[in-house]
């Protein structure tokens, strides 16, 4: 039999964390709770098995030990224990057999019943938001990404201040979820807690204040921005890397980049944008956690172009699109900014020959649509067009004569506007064609004066 090695106490945050000395990682079980619906069509839906898949993916992401993982199908649930005495029992013999310390329930457990489930367990217990909480708070690198976690954590543990863990032996205490709140905490005032909320809300509000400073100051640059969503582990920070040369974390993890990173590239005109990698969207994410991450996703809102990454190799693609979709909503995204979406068919080279060739088909008949792979490069030219595109669709094309030693005038259009072509006369003049938006234009009007003028045949 393996011995369970002691826990230890480590600073986390405003508090500490429970961890295991050593390498040895948590032992847990994982359980996806489902709901049997007879009404529901066969077919609808996402799938037990796919859930569960994710749900694993999800403990995988802190370093979980699975030793064991199952679909508990319930046709009611219980308001004890959400799930029914029978499982319950199964599952307390699966925890004694591979002496697990921490069972994952994959779905919104109230604070009784996550109580009761640690009694019948002996062991910690963490639902579905709990155990998306902790892994943000182990992925937040920036100061505002860690007050987000902060806040919602506190706002999470504010409605279980319940004496759910006195039972256990050890005394866990912490910022971590892993480790509980430990004996203190639970003994901690609602007032306290709510004090510390609105400390956190000051400080974020002052955050927030300077991003929006920042993007101001962007705006005076000014570059367009274009924002990548999609759902966790559609591979964006590959394709954030690919196409910016940045060494932004992407591995094979859900929630793998948290904080918001943004690079200055150039499309193949040389007009210039500011990319913007988010964290991955995720089904049932819990409401407090789109509210606390609002500041970050403000990002999306502001975007000129959203590029919606869709992992088109897995399963339940379909499933995962709409999840995104109704994140999005919950932002507040308008319909204009809706028209602005390209969707990116991520993930060709995982994909057999027959269905890249039925992607590419379905790709070819679906407007706003561009099948790619970030990890070969595959499509990424055709991408970069299309985002061209978008952003230059309410753009004109001038042609501005310059003299060739005119230096500062061409770098002012090269900065400005995307250079189309040039073209060198006889007399010694340069002529560029410039597509520019419609305040560009006016600043290269009040330059360049009667010099630049509209070309009204933009074939050549």
């Amino acid at each position: 039999m393996t011995g369970k090695k002691p826990a230890k106490r480590s600073a986390h945050g405003s508090g500490v964390a429970f961890q295991i000395e050593g390498p040895q990682a948590t032992r847990a079980i994982v359980v996806h709770v489902e709901r049997r619906d007879r009404n529901a069509p066969e077919g609808s839906g996402r799938g037990a098995e796919a859930r569960l898949e994710e749900a694993e993916g999800l403990a995988r992401a802190i370093d979980l030990e699975i030793v064991s993982s199952m679909v508990a199908s319930v046709a009611e649930l219980r308001p004890a224990t959400l799930i029914g005495s029978g499982k319950v029992d199964e599952i307390a013999g699966l925890v004694k057999e591979g002496e697990a310390e921490l069972v994952v329930v994959n779905a919104q457990l109230s604070p009784i019943q996550q109580r009761n489930l640690e009694r019948a367990w002996d062991a910690k217990v963490l639902d579905r938001t709990g155990l998306i909480l902790e892994i943000f708070g182990r992925r937040a690198s920036t100061r505002e990404g860690t007050l987000q976690v902060e806040l919602a954590h506190l706002q999470y543990q504010k409605s279980r201040l319940v004496r759910s863990w006195t039972h256990l032996e050890r005394q866990r205490g912490g910022f971590g979820f892993l480790g509980g709140p430990g004996e203190s905490q639970l003994e901690a005032d609602r007032r306290l807690i709510q004090e510390r909320i609105t400390r956190i809300e000051k400080q974020l509000a002052s955050v927030v204040k300077t991003r929006e400073l920042h993007r101001k100051g962007r705006a005076r640059v000014p570059y367009p921005v274009v924002a990548l969503v999609g759902y966790t582990n559609a591979g964006k920070s590959t394709l954030f890397n690919r196409l910016s040369g940045a060494a932004v974390l992407a591995k094979d993890l859900l929630f793998a980049t948290l904080d918001p990173t943004m690079r200055v590239i150039a499309l193949p005109h040389g007009r210039k944008i500011i990319l913007s990698d988010t964290v991955g969207f995720i089904s049932d994410l819990p409401t407090t956690l789109i509210a606390a991450f609002r500041a970050t996703l403000e990002e999306v809102l502001e975007a000129d172009v959203i590029l919606h990454v869709r992992d088109v190799a897995h399963i339940e693609s379909d499933a995962q699109a709409s999840d995104v979709d109704r994140v999005l909503d919950e932002l507040g995204i308008d319909e204009v900014r809706r028209s602005q979406i390209i969707e990116v068919w991520n993930k060709l080279d995982l994909l057999s020959p027959e269905n890249q060739d039925v992607r590419a088909t379905m790709s070819a008949r679906t407007p706003g649509t561009v099948l790619v792979s970030a990890i070969t490069g595959d499509g990424l030219g055709t991408l970069l067009q299309m985002i061209e595109d978008r952003l230059g669709a309410e753009d004109i094309v001038y042609e501005v004569f310059l003299d060739p030693t005119d230096g500062k005038g061409q770098a002012w259009l090269h900065d400005r506007g995307e250079v189309l072509d040039r073209k060198s006369y006889a007399d010694g003049r340069l002529r560029l064609d410039v597509r520019l938006s419609a305040d560009k234009a006016g600043q290269a009007q009040a330059r360049f004066g009667k010099t630049m003028r509209r070309k009204l045949d933009t074939s050549g």
